[in-house]
């Protein structure tokens, strides 16, 4: 159980700044006006020098904030530590944060299946942030958007099963990514045959085309990203026995992720309640109106903070069923916000 005490305005350092991540944590840090008294941004000896503009928060004044090279030194004026620089590097900086007294708030993988390490979603699990011993893991991206959706319907009946296939932006890849996507897009339609396409991101082509694969493939024929969504979601629901089959897919869409979701209840739900419980749900905004053609879609939600809900509908393929459809910025609320959100819960 973690002992030293969180001030009312603590010291943030963002490591991993000058990646996507790490400068969506400083554009969340000013849009939630997060009550930092000191701000310092961290990357690799390659970055250090160079300048990231911010708008201010707290007590840190909009301007410049200079690159510093991450060392195990860094941390030890430094309250809460915002990471997205790599399971690797976060793995080789833990001890030397949690040592300088400092919390850590990982986006990696490294630590979301430890025992000791709390995965949190605050809309769906505020209460393990009460537990971590230093460390609190930001779940994947895919994995958050569904389960601030699942929470409020959870809460009605208890789900049984999950199947879910996901629809995911080539950002969620990083910018390489969607450089890749927006190169071979322009190259494709100049009439570049497909097979000169120069393919470095992805497995395949992503400009105009859709890949059943993100992440290596497993013995059983999953892929981790289905993975994570199978094992992070029994972790962030408290529930072993829920049921979760995930397919993930990348997708020619430069943010936002979209997921088809099918649930399984033990008991009753009508769709009218899972309407209404979706509506009063934090983080949750409803767009469900087949009339006027209202519904969730990447490409007019980037840079929103909810989890978007539509389609909303029975599965009448099993006996207590709805399906629906949802769409969420992975960079903010599959990312930055999310974990911003969680350094929230720490403040007294």
């Amino acid at each position: 159980m973690w002992t030293h005490e969180m001030p009312a305005h603590p010291r943030i350092a963002v490591a991993g700044a000058t990646g996507a991540v790490g400068r969506e944590f400083l554009k969340v840090l000013h849009d939630v006006d997060f009550p930092a008294s000191d701000l310092r941004v961290l990357a690799s000896a390659r970055s250090a020098g160079s300048k990231l503009p911010f708008e201010g928060c707290g007590d840190v004044p909009a301007g410049e904030l200079i690159v510093e090279e991450m060392n195990e030194r860094s941390f030890d004026d430094v309250d809460i530590a915002l990471f997205s620089a790599g399971a690797g590097v976060s793995r080789q900086m833990r001890d030397a944060v949690t040592r300088a007294g400092c919390v850590m708030i990982d986006n990696s993988s490294a630590f979301r299946m430890d025992e000791d390490v709390p995965l949190i979603v605050p809309e769906v699990n505020p209460e393990d942030a009460s537990w971590h011993s230093g460390v609190i893991a930001n779940p994947n991206c895919s994995t958050i958007q569904m389960v601030v959706a699942l929470k409020p319907l959870y809460d009605i009946s208890p789900i049984k099963r999950v199947v879910v296939a996901t629809y995911q932006a080539a950002s969620g890849a990083g910018a390489k990514a969607m450089d890749e996507l927006y190169d071979q897009t322009r190259e494709f339609l100049e009439g570049t045959p497909s097979e000169e396409l120069s393919v470095e991101a992805f497995q395949h082509r992503i400009a105009f085309n859709c890949i059943p694969q993100i992440d290596i493939f497993l013995e059983d024929g999953s892929t981790k990203e289905e993975w994570k969504m199978v094992a992070e979601t029994k972790k962030i629901m408290h529930d072993d026995e829920l049921d979760v089959a995930a397919t993930c897919v990348r997708v020619p869409v430069l943010r936002c992720h979209g997921e088809a979701i099918n649930v399984e209840f033990r008991g009753p739900v009508s769709v009218e309640e899972a309407r209404s419980a979706l509506e009063a749900a934090p983080g949750v905004i409803v767009l469900d109106d087949p009339k006027t053609f209202s519904y969730p879609m990447p490409g007019i939600l980037a840079n929103t903070n909810d989890t978007y809900v539509g389609r909303l509908r029975k599965d009448d393929t099993v006996e207590h069923g709805i399906a629906f459809w949802d769409v969420a910025d992975q960079i903010r609320k599959g990312a930055a916000l999310n974990a911003v959100q969680i350094a929230l819960l720490l403040l007294p």
